[in-house]
């Protein structure tokens, strides 16, 4: 076995750059119930110890602390209220009430919404969050307003408003930008230089193709998606599109807009072969995860998880350009030998 001769910061940063690593990184994305019967399985008592023994280059994200108006319980800074939904081997929060939703005009919700306010975070002790972590990516700020949108107004409503409602949602999305906009600026400030990655996402992807038309998607999400690019490369760090499903039809405009990693690759789904997006955009683009979520990590053999790893390695990272890691989060079905079979082969097969 080869001897590693970077830290996990330098081999991102060498494939993210378009240099050559010692090995293909490798990246963890799991529930908390996935994660704690991984390091059941392993041995390991905390995630530094899983993370070591299965050589994963873990991301470490650093975040302002919340000190604003008190919020109650189950809700969060928008207002919204969860509950947890209990699906059998962990649960999930799902939002239960949507703030927004009853109003019908820019003016009602001007009226009767107040907006988080930046300021309402405390920024000051993000340099002592990365101390101990010199080694690893760093990941800050960042923008998913869309989502946030749907936690405001209802997922039906949401998806409605982008043709019955539009100057609800260009209201509401430049004030969740400008939010995340603050925010990540204030980030990059405290800690000049550091902060490797910050995500732009976005799902606009289903499974067979995308969610939102292209039309609405230009219009709506990315005028300020690229007002977060630019503002991110200005302080140095690589911009991280996670784009859940079929996104390729949308994939040359975030290129144009200046993305620099595609995450998470469902391979799966319709139009996402990974030979053909090598093919088209691999030039361009950084390639993150690709381990499929759908079939392979949860009920595939470790035969077939082993195969996959291999694949991915030969199809997209030929010539550099990719991280391998979970095409989302991990879930409490995947047993824990297709995992570790997932890192163990990444890590035996990977060196370049």
């Amino acid at each position: 076995m080869p001897k590693e001769s970077m830290t996990s910061r330098e081999r991102w940063l060498a494939v993210l750059t378009r240099h050559k690593p010692d090995r293909v990184p490798t990246d963890y994305w799991g529930t908390k119930e996935a994660t704690e019967k991984l390091m059941r399985h392993l041995g390991c008592r905390t995630r530094p110890q899983m993370y070591r023994k299965l050589h994963i280059d873990y991301v470490v994200t650093v975040r302002p602390r919340y000190r604003g108006p008190r919020i109650a319980p189950n809700m969060d800074v928008f207002g919204c209220r969860y509950r947890n939904v209990n699906y059998g081997s962990g649960s999930y929060r799902e939002c239960t009430f949507h703030p927004l939703a009853a109003y019908n005009s820019v003016a009602e919700i001007e009226r009767n919404y107040h907006w988080p306010d930046p300021d309402w975070w405390d920024y000051s002790d993000i340099p002592e969050q990365i101390k101990g972590h010199e080694t690893q990516p760093i990941r800050g700020g960042g923008s998913e307003p869309f989502l946030t949108y749907k936690y405001l107004r209802g997922d039906e409503q949401a998806f409605m408003d982008l043709v019955e409602s539009p100057e609800i949602v260009h209201y509401c999305l430049d004030k969740l930008f400008n939010l995340a906009y603050e925010n990540t600026r204030r980030i990059y400030e405290r800690i000049p230089g550091q902060v490797m990655i910050t995500y732009v996402a976005e799902d606009m992807g289903g499974q067979e193709d995308l969610m939102i038309s292209l039309k609405h998607i230009r219009a709506y999400l990315l005028p300020g998606m690229k007002r977060m690019i630019d503002l991110a490369h200005q302080a140095g760090a690589f911009v991280f599109h996670h784009n859940d499903g079929n996104c390729r039809p949308v994939i040359p405009d975030m290129i144009s807009l200046g993305i620099d990693v595609l995450n998470p690759i469902q391979w799966r789904c319709k139009g996402m072969e990974r030979e053909g997006l090598k093919r088209d955009f691999g030039d361009r683009l950084v390639f993150h995860g690709a381990m499929d979520n759908q079939y392979t990590l949860p009920f595939g053999t470790v035969d077939e998880v082993r195969q996959e790893v291999l694949d991915n390695l030969r199809i997209l990272g030929q010539g550099g350009g990719y991280i391998l890691a979970p095409c989302h989060n991990i879930q409490a079905v995947s047993p824990p030998e297709n995992i570790i079979t997932m890192y163990e082969t990444a890590y035996e097969y990977g060196w370049t």
